[in-house]
């Protein structure tokens, strides 16, 4: 990011809200301490301003790297050129704030699934752990719906995820399936198709979940696998 957008965001810091920020985000010792809105605002604004050109130059700041995943979202673009964009933003990912920030803005996907689906694919695979956290948001963003609920319940199961930020979000997806499509992603629970931390994981946020009835909760909590 160059001087002036760099500046920009300094002005909008605020120092309590940065400690905050960096408590949750482990390693990230360069926040700023910029709210989200503020960011969205400020995304749209140079995306609307200065196009590509607001992405020119290297991020030193954390709020930098969530700006320019935004900017990205909000760049008005045919869908192959934005892909491009995002394919050399994805190595930037390093935390689970940037990653499903990123994803959140990538409306565009909504028009384009069958492309997009496609291009998921190999973060999909990946053996990077938030390549991986990439892909799996991608698919509860944007992938659970009739159309391609069978698909994505698949593609979660091939996900490595011993990682914890990539088994965090398939068990997040894995659970909003099954909070919309319950008949269908029950038998990957009794079957146990994840590996256990994240089958625990997942079943945890559906019981925290106030769209899932208290009977099927108990049913599902019974369902837990032991670890030792």
């Amino acid at each position: 990011m160059n001087d002036e957008i760099r500046q920009r965001l300094m002005e909008q810091s605020e120092n309590k809200f940065g400690e905050f920020n960096a408590s949750l985000i482990p390693g990230k010792n360069n926040i700023l301490g910029v709210r989200i809105p503020k960011l969205r605002a400020y995304a749209k604004e140079l995306a609307k301003t200065l196009g590509t050109v607001a992405l020119e130059g290297e991020d030193i700041y954390f709020e930098e790297t969530m700006l320019r995943g935004m900017i990205i979202g909000y760049l008005k673009m045919g869908a192959e050129e934005r892909l491009k964009l995002i394919a050399e933003f994805v190595p930037l990912i390093d935390n689970w704030a940037i990653c499903d920030s990123f994803c959140s803005t990538l409306k565009f996907a909504n028009k384009n699934r069958e492309m997009v689906w496609g291009f998921i694919q190999p973060y999909i695979n990946s053996a990077k752990e938030f390549e991986q956290r990439f892909g799996a948001v991608m698919l509860l963003d944007y992938f659970i719906n009739e159309e391609y609920i069978d698909g994505t319940l698949e593609k979660l199961v091939v996900i490595n995820t011993e990682a914890y930020y990539s088994s965090m979000a398939v068990a997040w997806t894995a659970a909003e399936c099954y909070i919309k499509f319950p008949e269908k992603t029950l038998p990957y629970i009794t079957e146990k198709r994840f590996d256990k931390d994240t089958h625990n994981r997942m079943i945890q946020k559906i019981c925290d979940s106030y769209r899932v009835e208290s009977e099927k909760k108990q049913e599902l909590k019974k369902l837990k696998i032991n670890i030792k």
